[in-house]
């Protein structure tokens, strides 16, 4: 990476339109400002799942708002730099409004990629702690074709309606992240630490448990998640020799460690 583009950033879990919180507005006025600020020397943009709290892509109808979150990713898509969609479980319903409108690369499962020859392993992380039978049964259900197409036939207003009802009886409610359960008992550091028996690994880059987390694993690899929109305000980047965690303070204000 010898050009002025030359930085790879990774944020999640912004939960765009979330019903459990007041101040949706705001936060994507400032993940706006944040995505209009990196563009200036963004070599690739990863978004690694649950940017909007709930998403479902009728063949006629997307869900209503996120203008200002969608023509920014165009814009920025548009310019050259590739945008990676990463599905979570908040939006495992995007089909193929984003990347036929946006212009972005969608991707549904762990994606392994390599930049200025370090091995990165990116995931929203949903459906990859083994510990977490319940969840598994839960993503086999939303991502049942035949089960979509029968939600597909309820009228959007129930559908959205339905789902919104779900979201505020979720971990939102209360505006933080579960806690960190520590090494022994965090699923997705235990199933990194599984990869790493097979392969290596320089950079495990998670979202979900809206935790701000940069943690050493053996054979010098790291663990990393990447926080949230809601209480953190973070993302990841790496220019080509090292990774960081940033915090975004607004528009025009150099980030904070």
């Amino acid at each position: 990476m010898t050009n002025s583009k030359s930085k790879i950033y990774f944020v999640s879990d912004i939960h765009l339109g979330a019903p459990a919180l007041d101040n949706n507005r705001e936060r994507e006025q400032k993940f706006v400002a944040w995505l209009d600020d990196i563009k200036q020397d963004a070599a690739a943009l990863f978004l690694l799942g649950d940017i909007f709290d709930y998403w479902f892509e009728y063949k006629k109808v997307v869900p209503r708002g996120f203008v200002r979150t969608l023509g920014k990713i165009a814009e920025i898509a548009d310019s050259g730099i590739p945008v990676h969609f990463f599905t979570g479980n908040h939006d495992v319903w995007v089909f193929d409004y984003l990347p036929s409108e946006l212009g972005v690369q969608i991707h549904r499962s762990e994606m392994r990629i390599s930049f200025s020859g370090k091995k990165f392993f990116l995931a929203h992380g949903d459906g990859l702690d083994p510990y977490d039978k319940g969840y598994h049964f839960l993503k086999k259900l939303f991502t049942n074709r035949f089960l979509q197409w029968m939600y597909a036939r309820i009228h959007p207003n129930l559908g959205i309606y339905l789902a919104h009802k779900w979201s505020k009886k979720s971990r939102l409610t209360k505006g933080m992240s579960v806690p960190f359960h520590g090494e022994d008992k965090e699923g997705l550091l235990h199933f990194a630490k599984s990869v790493l028996e097979d392969e290596e690994v320089d950079y495990f880059i998670f979202g979900h448990r809206h935790l701000l987390l940069d943690l050493p694993l053996e054979k010098k690899s790291r663990y990393i998640n990447l926080g949230d929109w809601i209480t953190h305000y973070s993302y990841g980047v790496f220019d080509g020799e090292k990774f960081e965690l940033k915090k975004y303070k607004g528009p025009g204000e150099k980030p904070m460690n």
